[in-house]
This record gives structure tokens, C-alpha cells and sequence, in this order.
């Protein structure tokens, strides 16, 4: 398969959470040929590349959608993510959480993408999938898949957003730091560094992290510094973020204020999870939480 480009021109996206006038890809009005639940390939870095697509189903290629990536943690797959299995919930919940705000009768309001993370040798992760991201060639993956799928879908370029967990996390945090400028939020759950940060000086985003404080995996230490980087970048006032005491069963929300671009986070009693609860509950409230920093940027 012919190499992709990947240079992408996208508009400048505006900083506050307020309606936007939509940018919609060039993809929109035509028939889409990305329709099927079967994974797509690309070449990128001499590599091939899968992808997954999930459309609504009563998708319309006059209206504009947010697109939304969710990336698998280290040893996982974008089959899981999709299928909502060894610990995940299908797409993160969102598609969920979507329709419980929009109602049956409005219909989905996004796109949405699992990627494939690769095997290497870099230091964190070793043969597992992952998103090591060496050379850059996991964001070139993304630009590639946006050239890809925004010239046969409709995507409204200015709500773009990313999430994932744990590695996945890492690489919607190298998202924000290196394609700020694409996309208008990013999701952290229990992330880390991993995939790097080049371009996160001072470079803003929307940012929403979510953090276990007993996390033996990726500490929690490692939560507040990604944090604090767009606290930072954004011009938050600073303040410290309240955090549950160990055992407590319960989660802390901070929304940080005088920000350029909106910054939440979100502590919580417990380990390593995509999915934190409270107490005796029997659901977790990520994907909402995640839903609903998201879809403060209205689209019109």
C-alpha cells in the first residue's frame, strides 16, 4: 500500500469551551467506503498499521462528528477496547455515555478509532503491544489515520479528542503535548510519560486526568506531574488537588480554574483501573466523567 503524508493543515482551535463553528473534514457528503467492523491497514515507517472504525449507526455524511480515538494499554488490543473485554468497557463506555446524554432519539454524536499498538524493545513494555511511539512513528500513525479517515468521513476537524489507559493514556498524553494544535481534549486514565512528551512546553490543550492514589503500576505521583504540565501550559490558577484518602472508597474531582483551556482532575481510592468505583457501586463513572468533559466544547 502506497505511503500515506502525513502533513495535516487543521484550523487553529479556539480556547474556551464555548460553541465553535465547525470545520468539517473533507470527507463530508460523500458515500463512506470506511463502514466495515473489520480492521484497515496503513503503512507508516515502513510498518503496517491497524485500525478500527465505529460509525453511528445512523451515520450522515451531511452532518459533522466528533471523532474520538481510544488507545489500548500495554499488552492489550484494539479487539478488546472494541469488544469491551479483559477490563475494558466497549470504546471506553463512551458510545454509553453518549447516548444516556443525547437520547435514543438524537443519535451518537462521534467517530470513533482503536488503533493497534506495536511490539518493541523499547524500555517500558518490552514485546508487549504498545505505544513506545520510537521515532515518532505511533504519532505518525495518528496523522496518517486522520488523513485517512477525515478524506472519506465527516469529521468536524475542531473536536477532535483522544483517551485511553494506562499506556494508552501515555499516548493521549503524547497527543496533547505533540498535536495540540489537532485536537481539542485529551482523556489520562492512570497514564504515565511512556510515549513521550516533545512540543509539551507551553503548548495548551484541554486536559482531564483520572488517577488511582494506591496505583502500583504507574504511581500516582506520575498522574499529578502529567497534570501539572497543563496546569501549567494552560494557565491555570494553581491549587492542589483534594485527593481521597487510601481506603475511603471514594473519588475527588478538582476543576481547576483560570484556565485558557479547561483542566480537570479526578483522584480516586484505588489500584491500576480504567474503570474506578466507589464504595459498593456497581458501576464506574469514567466514561461519564470522560463524556462530560468532552462534550462541554458544543459543536454547531
Amino acid at each position: 500500500m502506497a505511503r500515506l503524508s502525513y502533513l495535516i493543515t487543521a484550523a487553529a482551535l479556539s480556547s474556551l469551551p464555548t460553541a465553535l463553528t465547525g470545520t468539517p473534514s473533507p470527507g463530508c457528503g460523500k458515500d463512506p467506503t470506511l463502514t466495515s467492523p473489520d480492521a484497515y491497514n496503513l503503512t507508516v515507517n515502513g510498518k503496517t498499521r491497524d485500525f478500527y472504525v465505529r460509525l453511528p449507526a445512523d451515520y450522515d455524511s451531511g452532518h459533522a462528528y466528533k471523532l474520538i480515538f481510544t488507545f489500548h494499554a500495554l499488552g492489550g488490543t484494539a479487539e478488546q477496547v472494541i469488544a469491551g473485554t479483559d477490563g475494558y468497557l466497549p470504546w471506553y463506555g463512551l458510545p454509553a455515555a453518549d447516548a444516556a446524554v443525547s437520547g435514543d432519539g438524537d443519535g451518537e454524536t462521534a467517530i470513533y478509532i482503536a488503533a493497534q499498538g506495536l511490539k518493541n524493545d523499547a524500555e517500558f513494555g518490552g514485546e508487549m503491544p504498545g505505544w513506545a511511539n520510537v521515532d515518532g512513528e505511533d504519532l505518525g500513525l495518528v496523522d496518517a489515520i486522520l488523513e485517512r479517515v477525515e478524506a472519506d468521513l465527516c469529521v468536524d476537524q475542531e473536536h477532535r479528542y483522544s483517551t485511553g489507559f494506562s499506556y494508552g493514556g501515555a499516548m493521549s498524553y503524547a497527543l496533547a503535548c505533540d498535536r495540540s494544535s489537532l485536537f481539542r481534549a485529551v482523556a489520562v486514565l492512570s497514564g504515565g510519560p511512556m510515549s513521550g512528551c516533545e512540543g509539551g512546553d507551553g503548548s495548551p490543550v484541554a486536559y482531564y486526568g483520572q488517577h488511582g492514589v494506591s496505583d502500583q503500576v504507574l504511581p500516582m505521583a506520575l498522574g499529578r506531574e502529567l497534570r501539572d504540565r497543563f496546569v501549567a501550559n494552560n494557565g491555570c490558577v494553581v491549587k492542589e488537588a483534594t485527593e481521597p484518602v487510601a481506603g475511603s472508597g471514594t473519588h475527588e474531582k478538582t476543576v481547576y480554574e483560570g484556565c485558557t483551556h479547561p483542566v480537570t482532575f479526578v483522584a480516586f481510592d484505588g489500584d491500576h483501573t480504567p474503570q474506578p468505583m466507589d464504595g459498593d457501586a456497581d458501576q464506574t463513572y469514567a466514561p461519564e466523567e470522560t463524556w462530560e468533559f468532552f462534550s462541554q466544547f458544543a459543536q454547531t
